[in-house]
Parts: C-alpha cells; structure tokens; sequence
C-alpha cells in the first residue's frame, strides 16, 4: 500500500495539483472517528478528503467519505467501528482513489493535563506525559493513547503531531483559570482548562482580519461550551477541569452542586466510576427528557412530551445564561459566532437562546436564521451574529503542517 500510495502522492504533487504539505489529521470521539487528509501551503489549506466512521443509535457502524468536489468516494457499513477497522479501510482508500499518502498525521486530543497545552511531536516522552494526565480525562485519553499507537504502526517513519482542546484557553487569565479550592491542589494542576479550542482557532481563522474586540463563540453540539474572546484570546469559557462542567449537554451535566455528588456519595454509596457514567453518559438531555441525547430526536417528540420540551428549553436556557455571563466578562460584546452540530444546523435553537438576549438590543433575523444565511443576526442589533463551521480537522492539519516544517 505504501508504495502505491507514495506513486501516486509524488505524481500529483509534481502535476502542480497540490504544493506543501500533505496531513492526516484524526479526530476521535465517543462513538465516531472523524478523518481528513489536507494539504496546507502556508495560511492555505485545501481539502483532499473527509469522513467519519460512526456507530448510530441502532448499533450499525458506518463509514462515509467525500473529496474535495463533495463527490462520494464511500459510504458503506463495516463490522465494527474499531479504530483498528478504520485505519485499514481508510488506507486502502487512499490507495484505492489515487489520493497522496500523507507525509504527517496529526491527533485531536481532549486533555494533555497542566504539562502539555500546545501542539507537540509525538515521541515516547510525550506518550508518557499523556498516560500520566488520564485521570483528568479517563473517557478519553485511553483512547487517544490507543488510536495514537495505532497509527504509528499503520504510518511508520511519519510524524506525528498532538493538538490539545485546551491549548487555546492557556493564556486565560488568573480570575477564569483559577478555581476556589485550596493552594494545594490548585498546585497539583487543578484549574480550569477550556475545551473545544481547536473548533475555536479554527473559528478565528475563517474570520482572518475581520476579528473583532470582543466576541463570543458558542460550540453547542453533544458537547457544548461558551467562550469569550477578547482581541483573538480566550478570556473564559464555560467548562471546566475536564470537558463535563458548563452548560448542559447531551449526556453530560454540565455544572451541579458539588453537594449533589456528596450527596450521591453518602446516600447511594457510588464509586468513582458510577459516579462518573452518571455525570457523562446519564445526564443531560438525555438525563432529563429519558429519550435521547441527540437533539434531532428531541425535536420529534417535543410536541407530545413535556419532559423532551422541558430538556430542550434547560438547553437553552443554560446557554443564554452562559452567553450573557460571558458577555458581562466582556464589558459588551461585538460579534456572536454559532458553531458546532446544534449550533450549525438547527435554527430553531438558535433563535431561542438569542430571544432571551433581545433586552440587550441582540436580534436575529428570522429569514437569515432560518436560512442559515450570515448574518444571521437583524440589521439593528446590536451585535452582529454568525453560523460557521467547526473545522477542528482542518485546524489539525494546520498546526501539524506548521510543527512538522
């Protein structure tokens, strides 16, 4: 495989098709593996392919891929979405469709504890460094360990390169990073680190020079966070020490009263590991509608389901409060950005976290909203407001392209 695939990288990179760098950049979550191969010369990135392989609600597994003209170069079931099972069929896709091999592969991972926040090489080091930071996210960084090991089997020789969700929220300053615990622990890296930095560079980048003072990014999908950014840094965010805390999720809580899981403690006697299902994989939307996680399906049984309404206006209600929190961080704010699966796609949710803001002057236009059109926000708010895609993936590449040359 890697000979063909080598053939056909060189062959298109002397035709003058593609220039610079060629990454592979993985993106791992709970139940989908999200892949794309770009191509970054410069501030330039160009998409050479993208896709997901995911385990729906029904337990199917599915794998998907599109270039960069959007055609469909797969979309098939496999037998399982391991990591392993994907990497193989992705790579006889590369080969299969004459694409360049890539020349570096770059990782998303969630939480590199207090000692890694930038993008690093990946050595044996760092492997170490990032089992030693599991217990800040033992949902994920297992297996980010696996997929990252897994890869340096299936890529010999390459470079490989780990990008950090909390690496944009490090210069945040004492008053948002610092938690209100004891000296001692806030020693032992226990702070406030932010998430879904990625999808905010990647935010950034779209607006390039048009970034203005003070502006807030909403990445509402089945993980959510709220992020004020003041000239191009993160000044706060929602989440916390790990990505459960800030507004309601799908399946994850957000913040509770700490005497609640004291509580659960004393009362129920639950370990730390039931504990955590709980918080991560109980609560939320699914936790409170007792359907699903998934917003889509909410919006289906609203209509002859109090408990799936009442789900769908905590969501957003903890998100208007979020958003106006961080507005008053802000000292105003000049620019709202809706990103992320919810925050994309579903104009109905948008409308109705930014009705609770109109006594601030922040309006939508119904028309644009509905649409999806930017803006999206009316002529005489007071802030103009904006749907953009997340493009972690791309972000990815970008800082493995930056690192590896």
């Amino acid at each position: 495989m890697d000979a063909v695939a080598s053939r056909s990288s060189r062959a298109i990179v002397d035709s003058g098709e593609l220039s610079g760098t060629t990454v592979l950049a993985l993106n791992s979550g709970s139940s989908s593996l999200k892949f794309g191969l770009y191509n970054v010369a410069g501030r330039q990135t160009r998409m050479v392919l993208e896709g997901e392989a995911e385990t729906s609600g029904d337990g199917a597994h599915l794998m998907s891929a599109i270039n960069a003209t959007q055609e469909t170069l797969l979309s098939e079931s496999l037998s399982s979405c391991r990591p392993a099972d994907v990497m193989q069929r992705l790579g006889r896709l590369i080969v299969d469709q004459r694409l360049p091999r890539p020349m570096a592969v770059g990782h998303r991972v969630v939480h590199g504890g207090p000692t890694l926040r930038q993008p690093i090489l990946i050595d044996e080091a760092v492997l170490q460094l990032l089992a030693q930071a599991s217990d800040f996210a033992p949902l994920h960084i297992p297996a980010a360990l696996a997929l990252i090991r897994l890869t340096r089997r299936h890529f010999p020789g390459l470079p490989q390169v780990a990008c950090f969700d909390t690496g944009f929220h490090a210069g945040m300053p004492p008053v948002a990073r610092v938690l209100p615990l004891a000296r001692t622990l806030q020693d032992e890296g226990i702070q406030r680190y932010g998430f879904h930095g990625l999808s905010c560079e990647s935010v950034l980048h779209q607006l390039g020079d048009e970034i203005p003072e003070r502006m807030i990014i909403a990445h509402l999908g089945n993980g959510a966070s709220i992020t004020a950014v003041k000239h191009g840094g993160s000044i706060d965010t929602s989440m916390g020490l790990t990505p459960t805390g800030g507004i309601i999720m799908g399946t994850r809580s957000g913040d509770l009263d700490p005497g609640v899981l004291v509580y659960l403690l004393r009362k129920k006697q639950l370990d730390a590991g039931a504990l955590e299902a709980l918080v991560d994989r109980e609560a939320g939307l699914l936790g409170i509608s007792g359907l699903s996680g998934d917003m889509r399906k909410l919006h289906d049984a609203a209509a002859t389901n109090t408990d799936v309404q009442l789900a769908i206006d905590m969501f957003t209600c903890s998100a208007r409060k979020q958003m106006a929190a961080m507005i008053a961080v802000l000292d105003g704010v000049d620019l709202i950005v809706f990103t992320g699966g919810i925050g994309e796609h579903d104009a109905e949710i948008r409308r109705a976290v930014v009705k609770g803001l109109d006594w601030m002057g922040i309006n939508l236009d119904a028309a644009s909203n509905e649409a999806h059109k930017n803006p999206i926000s009316d002529p005489s708010s007071r802030c103009k407001v904006l749907v953009l895609p997340s493009r972690e993936d791309e972000q990815i590449a970008r800082h493995t392209a930056h690192l590896v040359n």
